[in-house]
């Protein structure tokens, strides 16, 4: 099943939260991805832009859109970035397709 991972960053408002409680975020989230009939595969914390990443499980993008949602409505969230993430094994069959195509980039003086 395809898998993707979410860049998460927090509000300042929802560090001082954890700061003065800290929770484990993991059972919420898995919770929530089984909800809509998916798996949770791994919560990281981060440094730099991103506070963190989520990587789940799910057959497409709209139900990773809809955990998604569920995940950033209460407002803790301030950006996130989702990636599809491939298997070695689905990006050898891409450059397979890929081998075989070709396309001519454009040249001066051609419309």
């Amino acid at each position: 099943m395809p898998q993707y991972m979410t860049q998460f960053a927090y509000t300042a408002q929802a560090w001082a939260a954890l700061a003065q409680k800290p929770v484990d975020r993991s059972e919420g989230l898995r919770a929530l991805a089984e909800k809509v009939g998916r798996r949770l595969v791994s919560l990281h914390y981060t440094m730099g832009e991103y506070d963190g990443v989520v990587v789940v499980e799910a057959p497409d993008d709209t139900t990773v859109m809809a955990i998604i949602i569920g995940a950033i409505a209460p407002g803790h969230l301030k950006a996130t970035r989702t990636t599809r993430l491939y298997t070695p094994a689905e990006a050898m069959e891409a450059m397979r397709k890929a081998g075989g195509a070709n396309y001519q980039a454009p040249s001066p003086g051609t419309r």
